[in-house]
């Protein structure tokens, strides 16, 4: 499994207010989207992510995005670690993903760039 880096994901009241700081903080604009009725922005390495209080409650859980070469390879390596598969994979607007309960407890969303 090839990790090619990691996404801080950021929970905001107002993604309007939030989205000029960190465009300026990363010096990249945003990419948006909606997923499951959050609005998204992925800013440079931080995702940021606004909506309804269940939703964000259970995003929150999620310690950081991980991305990948193949997220079929590392559900591979993942169950061979021991972790365990919490959902996925399954196409997202940026390909697809993965979400993983690391034995230590820890969970992390693993993503690729593939097209479903």
């Amino acid at each position: 499994m090839n990790i090619l880096g990691a996404t801080l994901r950021v929970c905001v009241d107002d993604l309007e207010a939030a989205v000029p700081f960190y465009e300026r903080l990363a010096g990249t604009p945003a990419l948006r989207f909606e997923r499951g009725g959050v609005q998204v922005a992925a800013v440079g390495c931080f995702l940021l992510m606004s909506g309804p209080a269940m939703e964000l409650e259970v995003l929150r859980k999620v310690a950081a995005t991980i991305a990948v070469t193949d997220v079929d390879e590392a559900l591979r390596t993942l169950g061979e670690l021991g972790a365990d598969i919490i959902a996925g994979p399954v196409a997202t607007p940026a390909g697809r993903n993965l979400i993983v309960r690391h034995p230590d407890g820890a969970v992390y969303e693993y993503v690729d760039r593939r097209p479903a």
